[in-house]
């Protein structure tokens, strides 16, 4: 892991926590948002996705770039990290350019349960876990 970067253990230590903070300051921000008349979906919809994009970010401190993006693009991972990055993207053009409030809020829902997904994907059998819990609960 330390070969990935030049950076030491404890720069990016430092590195993930600044930038996972600031991740859900954007996410906390865009909730408290959600209050504020005229604008507020987009708003949300804008710095919960910043939010995003910035806890996803404080990831490459921990293993290094490289090694992150390889392991996004695994094939046991590949369909989850294609549906957010989808998400991600289409959020912002339906705050930005479509103008659809409704669309960039099912779009953050979507986002929400795809980075769920991909995050478990780290954790051994997690995925597993969830769909027994899921049928449990469906049936």
């Amino acid at each position: 892991v330390i070969d990935a970067t030049s950076l030491g253990w404890g720069t990016r230590v430092k590195g993930f926590i600044a930038c996972f903070a600031i991740g859900c300051l954007c996410s906390f921000l865009g909730t408290c948002l959600l209050w504020v008349p005229k604008k507020r979906l987009t708003l949300f919809a804008v710095f919960y996705t910043l939010g995003n994009i910035a806890s996803i970010w404080s990831t490459f401190f921990l293993m290094g770039p490289m090694k992150q993006l390889k392991r996004m693009f695994e094939p046991t991972r590949l369909i989850a990290t294609t549906v957010m990055l989808l998400c991600l993207i289409l959020t912002l053009c339906s705050a930005f350019w479509w103008r659809k409030e409704g669309l960039a809020l099912l779009f953050c829902i979507l986002q929400f349960f795809a980075l769920a997904w991909y995050s478990i994907s780290f954790i051994p059998y997690a995925r597993d876990a969830v769909k027994k819990c899921i049928s449990v609960c469906l049936s």
